[in-house]
């Protein structure tokens, strides 16, 4: 057994303490009439697509045709252009909000903080409106640069409160062996914080990704834009339940995606050495510190 998994053992124990007889058949029955409740909506919810002939040929055949599926094809690969773009400038944005709100010089602090409580408090779908309406910017970067904005902001609190949940005797004890301040959140506070930050970071993401559907609202041919497309196109009745029935699975299925990526990432960070800690030796005269040469 590695040190890990017995560390591991010996916190779990410490920590929780294995139910009993009759907590396990609480337990049991609780999840008995959770499992009864979800069957029965799910039941109830397929007897009312079938009472209103939603699986009938006619609301499904056109989804066959090469125009319709091409089209939202293209939506998808849309809303991912734009997942992409706001997900990487949020994370640079956040990462130098915090890096302000952490300095030592007052004025830069008072003005990142400024800009993370003004955008963390606007609604993202304001700043879309305001950058596409009155700035006259392209959907595209209109909707990339509000969705960053706030993301952005957002990200930079958690980047903030991972670095500051880092003991501070780390902190103090790297700055005693004479690092500086770049090595030290760099070899010192950041891998550390990372394993507290990613669960946050995914949600935000997450966010993000589902955010990008307000895209339609200022005309970009998004994943949603293009099913609205279809549902005021296609000619038979209630058009709208196929297209939901199949654009939810898909944006469903993108963020279990985004969850499984985060939960690989911890797993690697787990068993990775540059995540764990290390005994430092004393540094002698002459000692090389990380980052020195």
């Amino acid at each position: 057994m590695t040190a890990h998994a017995l560390r591991g053992d010996l916190e779990s124990t410490a920590l929780y303490d294995l139910p009993g007889p009759r907590a396990q058949r609480r337990h049991f029955l609780y999840g008995t009439a959770s499992t009864v409740i979800i069957l029965g909506l799910l039941g109830w919810l397929l007897y009312l697509l079938f009472d209103t002939d939603q699986f009938t040929a006619a609301k499904w055949t056109p989804f066959e045709y090469e125009g319709i599926q091409e089209l939202l094809l293209k939506g998808l690969g849309n809303t991912l252009k734009a997942f992409a773009y706001a997900s990487v400038l949020s994370l640079a944005l956040g990462a130098v909000l915090a890096t302000g709100r952490l300095s030592a010089h007052r004025p830069v602090r008072w003005l990142c903080t400024l800009c993370v409580e003004f955008f963390r408090a606007m609604p993202v779908l304001v700043m879309i409106f305001f950058i596409f309406v009155a700035l006259k910017v392209q959907p595209l970067p209109a909707l990339v640069a509000g969705l960053t904005l706030y993301n952005g902001s957002v990200l930079a609190e958690v980047f903030r409160t991972g670095i500051n949940a880092v003991d501070r005797g780390q902190r103090e004890a790297a700055y005693a062996l004479g690092m500086r301040k770049t090595q030290v959140m760099s070899y010192v506070l950041a891998p550390q914080a990372v394993r507290a930050m990613m669960p946050a970071i995914i949600s935000q993401l997450v966010v993000a990704l589902k955010d990008t559907s307000l895209g339609f609202l200022i005309t970009y041919e998004e994943f949603l834009h293009a099913g609205k497309l279809i549902a005021s196109n296609l000619d038979y009745d209630l058009p709208f339940i196929p297209v939901v029935m199949i654009i939810s699975p898909i944006y469903i299925g993108m963020c279990m995606l985004l969850s499984w990526f985060a939960t690989r990432v911890a797993r690697r960070q787990r068993r990775s050495p540059k995540t764990d800690a290390v005994d430092i030796p004393p540094a002698g005269p002459g000692a090389v510190l990380p980052g020195q040469v």
